[in-house]
């Protein structure tokens, strides 16, 4: 929590119990000692719901929070305008005569709250729709604009992003808080001789992305003193633009996910985007090394996906032809189990690949 927030939850609790307390002392009953221990309590009390409200609607961004004002505001005048016409028809009508007054009381509560709740709801429904322009105030058509991207220095270490980029699905969609770059040009200067390679290598990947023609590559000058943790300034900023953030950072998932911020891991893009094995199949693969089973051996395809193959430890260092027993999806990406065609497995080869996966998992996530 930073020095502003806490400072304004601090000065509403003071207030809070300030105007609380004043109350409950002007009050003739009790004494003085009571009332003020009252007025105390009910300030706390108060003060807690304030912060539990806020800590509840830190996900929503700014654009909600108009969204839901407006909608009350034209809420409020449908309401009105409900009440209105009720008290046109009854000048004209004798219906206020059948009607006693509480009951005529209650349906213009009806009438109004009836108004107010419709207006909203169909200003929230309608907001895409909308293109407001009013300070501070903006709705635009979210179908004509998809979300922006944000990216940050872990992504840029990664030379996968300038492959990403050049198929052309991400144009016009990447913005570059300048944050991270400074922070990437004082890795240059003051960090060890890894994150010195690592800063100037995304630096290198900037200029890369900034030479193709058609990413449209944007820089994002907004930055946030108060707050020293860059994933909290990333946060911070996906939720002022309304985008999302692509990271090749696990860590920052969770954190993101609290804050009501999407994230686009990069590491689960490429697993996603592995070409998938069905059982059966033939490939031609390189087995590389023996695997932890008598004649087993493991291969690698061009993607880094591992191949456990059944009779293939007497292979090593040769492509051979095999037969897909199944695939396994892990936490790390895929796995491939299956028999080398070129070797004479015993009747119990494909039992004895599958109670070792668990193993080889295991030594995929490391």
């Amino acid at each position: 929590m930073n020095i502003s927030l806490a400072f304004i939850r601090t000065f509403f609790t003071i207030i809070t119990v300030f105007f609380m307390t004043t109350y409950m002392l002007s009050q003739p009953e009790g004494t003085l000692a009571i009332n003020a221990l009252i007025g105390v309590a009910i300030g706390l009390v108060f003060s807690l719901i304030l912060i539990g409200f806020d800590s509840y609607f830190r996900k929503y961004n700014l654009r909600s929070f108009n969204i839901a004002i407006v909608g009350l505001f034209i809420g409020y005048l449908m309401g009105q305008a409900l009440v209105l016409i009720f008290n046109a028809i009854l000048e004209i009508s004798t219906i206020s005569h059948l009607l006693s007054f509480k009951t005529l009381e209650v349906i213009k509560i009806a009438l109004f709250l009836f108004g107010t709740y419709l207006g909203a709801i169909m200003t929230l429904r309608a907001s895409d729709e909308l293109y407001v322009s009013i300070p501070f105030v903006k709705f635009a058509p979210t179908a004509q604009k998809k979300r922006d991207l944000l990216i940050d220095s872990s992504v840029l270490s990664d030379a996968r992003i300038i492959d990403l980029c050049s198929t052309g699905i991400l144009n016009q969609h990447l913005v570059l808080p300048r944050f991270i770059i400074k922070e990437l040009y004082s890795q240059t200067e003051t960090g060890d001789e890894i994150a010195r390679a690592k800063a100037r290598r995304a630096l290198d990947v900037i200029k890369k992305m900034e030479d193709l023609p058609d990413l449209g590559l944007r820089f994002n000058d907004t930055d946030f003193p108060e707050v020293k943790d860059t994933t909290s300034k990333f946060i911070r900023l996906a939720r002022l633009i309304d985008g999302n953030i692509l990271t090749a950072d696990i860590s920052r998932v969770q954190m993101a996910s609290i804050e009501g911020v999407q994230i686009i891991n990069l590491h689960s893009l490429s697993n996603a985007l592995k070409p998938l094995m069905e059982t059966g199949e033939m490939i031609k693969i390189k087995v590389q090394r023996y695997g932890k089973e008598p004649r087993q051996g493991v291969g690698y395809l061009d993607d880094g996906t591992m191949v456990v193959i059944n009779g293939g430890g007497n292979f090593i260092g040769d492509v051979i032809d095999a037969q897909v027993l199944s695939v396994k999806h892990t936490s790390s990406g895929r796995m491939i189990f299956c028999n080398a065609l070129d070797a004479d497995l015993d009747e119990h080869g494909d039992n004895h690949m599958g109670h070792d996966e668990d193993d080889y998992e295991d030594e995929d996530e490391k």
